[in-house]
């Protein structure tokens, strides 16, 4: 359990800060200090000029996944880090004095981003098991039928696979890229996989295709006002999920309070 609740703290190197707007290091991942109208002004900007952007979504899971990877630091330096969660809020509050100006979950962030959009814009679908990118691209068609949607693949390609699906992607690149595979390796394999011929902007989007395509339903919205949706989710899947929660959360109050104190040590 001490190797689970040591703290990482990051350096400067690990998250640099992204011109054009603040950032606040949670747990060694610079996360944008940004309004949902600026921030979905970012993104589009970057899909209307054909500008590469990383986009991540970072919960109090993906603070803990990074905080004993530098690797996985160094690769969430090159993205726009987006506040999901009321874990990161407090994260701010600790170690910063004040919380994020919004939540900006992609379950949500990206269907604004969708009916924000003043052009019609190719989106291309990556990840989840079997049939479900399909049946998410078909509701989002359904939804949103301004744009264009396509499946690239399921997220259980073989590793063989892969260059074939880079070589699709390169051929008619989209302007957005949903990834779902989960973190990290979502978040990787953007990083490591992706560049400017492979589309605009690529998003990071765990489960989201899921929630399209009805395999798991969302939370009441009065779970989702009191930023309680882990809550039901863990309720739904207890299983799969209890690791993530029951344990997970408080090693993450604890790795925010670890720095709190170690901050105010450090300037006495």
């Amino acid at each position: 359990m001490a190797a689970t609740l040591s703290l990482n703290l990051a350096t400067q190197a690990d998250a640099p800060a992204k011109p054009g707007f603040a950032t606040r290091d949670i747990g060694g991942i610079g996360i944008a200090v940004l309004t949902r109208s600026a921030a979905l002004a970012e993104v589009d900007d970057a899909m209307a000029n054909q500008r590469h952007l990383k986009l991540a979504f970072c919960n109090a899971n993906l603070v803990n996944l990074a905080a004993h990877d530098q690797a996985l630091r160094r690769d969430l330096a090159g993205f726009l880090v987006l506040a999901d969660g009321i874990g990161i809020d407090l994260g701010g509050w600790l170690l910063h004095g004040a919380s994020f100006p919004a939540n900006l979950n992609g379950t949500d962030f990206i269907p604004g981003l969708l009916a924000s959009g003043k052009r019609r814009l190719r989106v291309a679908l990556i990840g989840g098991r079997p049939g479900v990118a399909a049946r998410a691209s078909v509701r989002l068609s359904l939804q949103y039928p301004e744009h264009r949607f396509s499946v690239l693949s399921h997220g259980y390609f073989a590793p063989g696979e892969e260059a074939a699906l880079l070589a699709k992607l390169e051929a008619t690149p989209p302007d957005l890229l949903l990834v779902a595979f989960g973190n990290p390796r979502q978040e990787r394999w953007i990083s490591q996989k992706l560049g400017p011929q492979h589309c605009s902007v690529a998003a990071g989007v765990g489960a989201l295709f899921d929630f399209l395509a009805g395999e798991v339903p969302r939370a009441p919205e009065a779970f989702r006002q009191l930023r309680l949706e882990w809550l039901f989710r863990l309720w739904l899947e207890p299983s799969r999920l209890w690791r993530r929660y029951v344990l997970g959360n408080p090693v993450f109050v604890l790795r925010m309070l670890r720095a709190r104190l170690f901050e105010r040590r450090s300037t006495r």
